[in-house]
């Protein structure tokens, strides 16, 4: 899935949490933004995934410009994003399968398909001996390869990650980031992760955007252009 953004901002009040950002991710990239806390990166993703809406400038997704289609258009575009978050989002009263089942319900899949997908999914991350257990019972590493599972569970297109080893340890956090790649390297999907760990950003031979108080410093792809 292909992302451009020309010109965009975003204003909360008299902040501005974005200024002028201007790239485009092609299909099957893996890019990582970078920067501080309070630098805009999660900002930037809930304007990829349509939560908020920017205050100028455009922002096209899978070829549909949001400003112009209809809600039916984003809806689509939406049910092919996988989100993995920092605190996983997880539903505490249902169990890991459960809350893998509701994404796909939403996607409208057959009890049948649903079944087929959570098992598939759940085998990749290695976590389907946990599948009937809630998120109380997990361990940190184990609550975000079940967010994780829950994002490949509609076969995303594209996957935004907004700092998901932020509360990892650091062999869960290289265990994620192996995932990722593969899935990457694999699917050709396209992963958007926003992170302040330089250390994980460093070991890859990835696209890198640093932000800074709201506005792009560094593209790496404009460096080895």
């Amino acid at each position: 899935m292909k992302v451009i953004l020309e010109n965009v901002s975003k204003n909360f009040g008299s902040i501005r949490a974005l200024k002028n950002i201007n790239f485009k991710v092609d299909e099957g990239e893996f890019v990582f933004i970078e920067g501080p806390s309070g630098s805009g990166k999660s900002t930037l993703l809930k304007l990829i995934l349509h939560q908020i809406r920017p205050t100028s400038g455009i922002i096209i997704v899978d070829g549909v410009d949001y400003a112009n289609c209809h809600k039916s258009k984003v809806d689509r575009i939406r049910k092919n994003i996988g989100v993995i978050f920092q605190n996983y989002q997880l539903i505490s009263d249902k169990s890991v399968e459960e809350n893998i089942a509701i994404n796909l319900e939403i996607i409208g899949l057959s009890d049948y398909q649903i079944d087929s997908r959570i098992e598939s999914v759940l085998t990749k991350v290695n976590l389907l001996s946990r599948r009937h257990l809630f998120p109380n019972q997990l361990s940190g590493g184990e609550l975000q390869r079940a967010a994780l599972a829950r994002a490949l569970a509609v076969e995303p297109k594209l996957i935004l990650a907004d700092e998901p080893t932020g509360n990892l340890d650091i062999e869960n956090s290289w265990n994620l980031i192996k995932l990722l790649k593969q899935i990457n390297d694999k699917q050709k999907t396209t992963i958007i992760m926003a992170t302040h760990n330089l250390e994980i950003v460093n070991s890859l031979n990835k696209r890198k955007i640093y932000l800074k108080d709201g506005e792009i410093v560094k593209d790496s792809k404009n460096i080895h252009e």
